[in-house]
C-alpha cells in the first residue's frame, strides 16, 4: 500500500507528471463529457424502481405488463360546487381525444352526498403522461363556472407531480450545492484564487462520476433512479471538497517546511493519502452494503453513491495536486505559506480546547455521552410513515384531488387495489374479495391478457389508499385470495410492502455496515480498542442526530412523521461520513503519538486537524442541508438528518468525545497494536503529561 501511495504521489507532484495528469483529465472530460449528459436516459422511474425486490406488489406490476400492448394509467378529475354537472359534461367531450383506441372517458360519477362528480380518463402509459396531464389540467381549469372547483389527480396525476419534483432535482441541487461549496471555500481560504481549484477538481470528479454511472447502468445493470441520481452530485461535491480541504491543509504545512513545492506535495500526499484512502474506502464500502437491502431505491442509492465516492477520491488525489503544484505558492495569496515560517500560531482555539479536555478527560467524555444521550431520547418518540399528502412540503394538485375524493367517495375510489388471477378462478376470487371487511366494492369487468390466461380485478377500498386501515384491508385481501393463486397489488399494497421491507433492511444492513466499517478502522489503526470506541461514538452520534432531527421535523418544519426509508439511509450515510472525521483525526494522532508520545500526540493531532476538519464538516453539512429546501419531504428529512449528524460529529464527537476517551485510556487506546507496545517501552522515559500545556508544533520527521 505504501509503495502504491508513493507511486501515486510522484505523478501529480512531479515536474512533468503534473502536466501529464492534467492533460489526461482534460482529454477524459472532452472525450467522455457528452456521455455525462445521458445519465437521465438510464434512470428507471417505474414503480418497481422504488419497491422491494420480490414484493407481491412488484410481481403484480410485472404481471400487468402482459395485459395489453397499450397499458392504461387513469387520470381522475373531480368536480365540486354548483354548476359542476355542465362543466363535467363539457370536459368529457374535450377529454375524448386523449384516450387510446378502444378506451373511453367514463361518464361523470356522482358521489352519494350529491356534492361531487368524478370522471376517469384512461391514458396510454407509454405515451407522454406528464404532457397529457398538463393539457387535461389546462382544459379542466378553463371556463369553470364561479364556485366550481376542479382538480386532476389519480395515478397519472400523482406520477406527473412526482416527475415535476424530480425533473428539476438534478439542476436545482447541482446549482445550489455549487454555490454553497464556493461560498464556504471562499470563507475558509480567504483567497480570491484558491477556492477555484477544489471546485474545478470536483467538476472533473462530477463528469467522471456521471460517465461511469451511465456506462455501468447501460452495460452492467447498475440500478439508477431519479432520487439516487440527485443525491449523487451532492455526495460528490461534499466528499470531494472534504478531501480537498484535508489535502490542501497538509500541503500548506509542508510548504512551510520545504522550498520545493513538488517535494512538499509528494510528502503531503504520502502523509494524508492513507487517511483519504481509508475514508473513501469506508464510505464506498458502507454504501455498497446497501446492496443487501430489499428496497430497490435503497440499493440504487448505495451503489450509485459508492461510484461517486470512488470518482471523487480519484480526482482529489490526482488532478487537484497537479493543479496546486502548477499554480504554485501564489495561489494562497494573500496568506502565502513561506518556507521556514511557522505552520500555525503557537496557541490556537484548538490547542486551547485540547488543553481543556486534557485537564479533565473523564469528565469531558462523560458529559459528551450524556449530551448525546439526551438528544437520542427524542428518537424514541418518532412517528414513522408518511401518507401521500404528507410526502410534499407544498401540496400538489393530485394530493388535493385525493383529499376531495376521500371527502365525498369511498377513499379508495381514485386508486383501487389490483388483483391478478387466472381467468378460470376470476369469479371465485371476485366473490371472495367482495366479502372482505374494508372493501367498498369490486368493480365489474376486468382486463384479460391476449392469451386469456390472466384477469385483473379492481377492488375499491373504503379507506384512503395510504392509510393504515387500507393496509390492513390489503392484508385481509391477501389472506383471502392468495390461496386461490391470486396476487394483490396497487398503491396501497406497494406502500405496505415498502414499509415492511424497510424494517427488514434495518436488521440486515446495519450489522453488515458496522462490521465493514470496523474492519477498515482496524486495518488503518492496527488496533482493536480504538476502532471499537470510534464506531461506538459514531453510532451514539447517529441516534443523537436522529433525535435532534425529529425535534426539528416536529416543531420547526411541521412534518407529520418520518419516512420509512430515513432511519436506514441516515444510518448508512452518518456512520460512513461520521467515521470520516474520526479517521482524519486518529490517523494524525497515531502519527504524532509515535513521535511525541500518546498524550501529546492526541493533543497535537487535535490541534493540527481541528481547523480543516471543522471546515470540512461545515461544508459537508451545508451541502446536505440543500435538501431541506426541496419540495419532497423524504429528501428534506435526509438532508436535515445527515447535516445535523455531521455537525455533531464535527463539533462534539471529534472535538471532545474521542480525544477525551483517548486521553483517559492512555496507551490502552491502541491495544493490541504495535503502537501500544512501543508506548509501553517509552512511558518510563516520558516526561510530558496531558496537562503539560499546549502541544509543540510538529517537526518534519523526514
Amino acid at each position: 500500500m505504501r509503495a502504491l501511495l508513493q507511486r501515486v504521489a510522484r505523478a501529480p507532484g512531479g515536474r512533468r507528471g503534473k502536466w501529464l495528469v492534467l492533460a489526461a483529465w482534460l482529454i477524459m472530460a472532452v472525450a467522455l463529457g457528452p456521455l455525462a449528459g445521458k445519465l437521465g436516459d438510464v434512470e428507471d422511474s417505474s414503480a418497481n424502481a422504488f419497491l422491494p425486490r420480490g414484493a407481491e406488489s412488484a410481481q403484480v406490476n410485472t404481471e400487468l405488463e402482459k395485459f395489453r400492448t397499450d397499458p392504461v394509467m387513469p387520470a381522475v378529475i373531480v368536480y365540486t360546487g354548483d354548476g359542476a354537472d355542465a362543466k363535467a359534461a363539457a370536459d368529457r367531450t374535450a377529454f375524448a381525444e386523449f384516450v387510446p383506441t378502444g378506451e373511453e372517458v367514463s361518464r361523470p360519477v356522482p358521489s352519494e352526498d350529491g356534492q361531487a362528480l368524478m370522471t376517469v380518463v384512461p391514458l396510454d402509459s407509454e405515451d407522454d403522461i406528464t404532457g397529457k396531464i398538463d393539457e387535461l389540467r389546462e382544459i379542466a381549469g378553463s371556463n369553470a363556472p364561479p364556485g366550481v372547483e376542479v382538480e386532476v389527480g389519480g395515478p397519472a396525476g400523482a406520477l406527473t407531480d412526482s416527475v415535476a419534483v424530480f425533473g428539476s432535482l438534478d439542476s436545482t441541487l447541482l446549482l445550489a450545492t455549487g454555490l454553497v461549496v464556493a461560498a464556504l471555500l471562499l470563507i475558509t481560504y480567504r483567497s480570491p484564487f484558491l477556492w477555484l481549484l477544489p471546485l474545478l477538481s470536483v467538476g472533473f470528479a462530477a463528469v467522471l462520476t456521471q460517465v461511469t454511472t451511465y456506462l455501468l447502468a447501460k452495460h452492467a445493470g447498475l440500478p439508477v433512479d431519479p432520487q439516487s441520481a440527485g443525491v449523487l452530485m451532492v455526495l460528490v461535491f461534499g466528499v470531494g471538497t472534504d478531501y480537498a480541504l484535508l489535502l490542501i491543509a497538509r500541503y500548506r504545512e509542508e510548504l512551510h517546511r520545504h522550498v520545493d513545492r513538488h517535494q512538499a506535495m509528494r510528502i503531503a500526499l504520502r502523509r494524508s493519502g492513507p487517511a483519504i484512502l481509508a475514508s473513501a474506502a469506508t464510505i464506498a464500502v458502507g454504501l455498497v452494503c446497501l446492496a443487501f437491502a430489499d428496497i430497490n431505491s435503497s440499493r440504487s442509492l448505495g451503489l450509485v453513491g459508492a461510484v461517486g465516492v470512488v470518482c471523487g477520491f480519484l480526482a482529489m488525489v490526482t488532478v487537484l495536486p497537479a493543479l496546486l503544484v502548477i499554480a504554485g505558492r501564489w495561489v494562497f495569496w494573500p496568506f502565502v505559506p513561506h518556507h521556514g515560517t511557522p505552520a500555525r500560531k503557537p496557541h490556537t482555539v484548538w490547542s486551547r480546547i485540547g488543553a481543556a479536555v486534557a485537564l479533565r478527560p473523564r469528565w469531558s467524555w462523560m458529559t459528551s455521552v450524556a449530551t448525546t444521550g439526551v438528544l437520542a431520547l427524542s428518537a424514541a418518540g418518532i412517528s414513522m410513515g408518511l401518507t401521500q399528502a404528507e410526502m410534499f412540503q407544498d401540496k400538489p394538485e393530485s394530493v388535493i384531488a385525493q383529499e376531495t375524493i376521500s371527502a365525498h367517495y369511498p377513499s379508495g375510489a381514485s386508486d383501487p387495489a389490483k388483483i391478478v388471477t387466472s381467468t378460470g378462478r376470476a369469479a371465485e376470487v371476485r366473490t371472495a374479495a367482495s366479502a372482505v371487511d374494508g372493501v367498498a366494492r369490486v368493480e365489474d369487468g376486468g382486463d384479460r391478457t391476449p392469451d386469456g390466461e390472466l384477469t385483473t380485478i379492481s377492488v375499491v377500498l373504503e379507506d384512503a389508499p395510504d392509510s393504515q386501515a387500507a393496509k390492513d384491508t390489503i392484508d385481509k385481501l391477501r389472506e383471502t385470495v392468495n390461496p386461490m393463486d391470486a396476487l394483490v397489488g396497487g398503491t396501497t399494497a406497494e406502500s405496505l410492502d415498502t414499509q415492511r421491507a424497510a424494517d427488514r433492511d434495518l436488521t440486515t444492513v446495519i450489522p453488515i455496515v458496522l462490521l465493514v466499517v470496523l474492519a477498515v478502522l482496524v486495518w488503518l489503526l492496527r488496533a482493536l480498542v480504538a476502532p471499537l470506541l470510534l464506531l461506538a461514538t459514531v453510532v451514539l452520534s447517529y441516534f443523537a442526530a436522529l433525535g435532534a432531527s425529529n425535534l426539528i421535523f416536529e416543531h420547526v418544519l411541521g412534518f407529520a412523521g418520518v419516512d420509512w426509508s430515513i432511519p436506514l439511509m441516515g444510518f448508512v450515510f452518518l456512520v460512513a461520513l461520521g467515521i470520516d472525521y474520526n479517521i482524519f483525526l486518529m490517523h494524525r494522532v497515531k502519527e504524532e503519538a509515535a513521535r511525541l508520545g500518546h498524550a501529546r500526540g492526541v493533543l497535537e493531532g487535535l490541534t493540527s486537524t481541528g481547523g480543516v476538519i471543522t471546515s470540512a464538516g461545515i461544508v459537508l453539512a451545508a451541502t446536505f442541508a440543500v435538501f431541506a429546501g426541496l419540495p419532497l419531504v423524504t429528501m428534506a428529512q435526509m438532508g436535515v438528518l445527515v447535516g445535523v449528524g455531521v455537525l455533531l460529529d464535527t463539533f462534539l464527537v471529534r472535538t471532545v468525545l474521542v480525544p477525551a476517551l483517548a486521553l483517559d485510556l492512555g496507551r490502552w487506546f491502541w491495544w493490541p497494536g504495535s503502537l501500544f507496545h512501543r508506548l509501553a517501552r517509552d512511558e518510563p522515559n516520558a516526561s510530558a503529561s496531558p496537562s503539560a500545556g499546549a502541544p509543540t508544533p510538529a517537526r518534519d520527521p523526514a
